[in-house]
């Protein structure tokens, strides 16, 4: 049975997005990956672009509110990926297991074009780790290794 994870942020405009992105290629067709946040933004480019480096197409993906969901879909997870959406976030009907993957929003930050980049990069590293890692304590093997050629590239 395909298990559905539900990845939630504030914005949902690049830490979610780029967790559904990572969960939809790398567990292929044992997990359904969406994600939402509590005050959708515009998909971020930075987002899309690091997601690139990694060989996924993120660009597709569309923001949506997490109303979208509440009361009409199950959801076996759900996982929050900042602290706005945890703590914001209602109780949500049909969830089976929470997880809190804490993450500073990258978009936010007050730095420079280069180390927003280079925050984007390590946010999205850290979430491949996370997915990885969600996928092996629930027995499953990620079906695909990623690109990393570009990833360092302009490091």
């Amino acid at each position: 049975m395909v298990k559905r994870v539900l990845f939630l942020s504030s914005g949902n405009s690049a830490r979610s997005q780029m967790a559904e992105g990572f969960l939809r290629v790398l567990a292929a067709d044992a997990f359904e990956a969406y994600s939402a946040g509590s005050v959708p933004r515009e998909l971020h480019p930075l987002a899309v672009a690091v997601m690139a480096e990694r060989g996924i197409d993120i660009s597709g993906q569309r923001p949506k509110a997490m109303q979208e969901y509440m009361g009409k879909a199950q959801f076996e997870f759900l996982i929050t990926v900042c602290d706005r959406a945890e703590k914001g976030c209602p109780m949500f009907p049909g969830v089976g297991t929470r997880e809190y993957w804490p993450l500073d929003d990258p978009a936010l930050a007050d730095v420079t074009d280069d180390e927003r980049l280079a925050l984007f990069r390590e946010t999205r590293d850290y979430l491949e780790k996370r997915v990885r890692r969600f996928l092996v304590e629930r027995r499953y093997k990620p079906v695909v290794e990623l690109s990393r050629e570009s990833a360092t590239a302009d490091r």
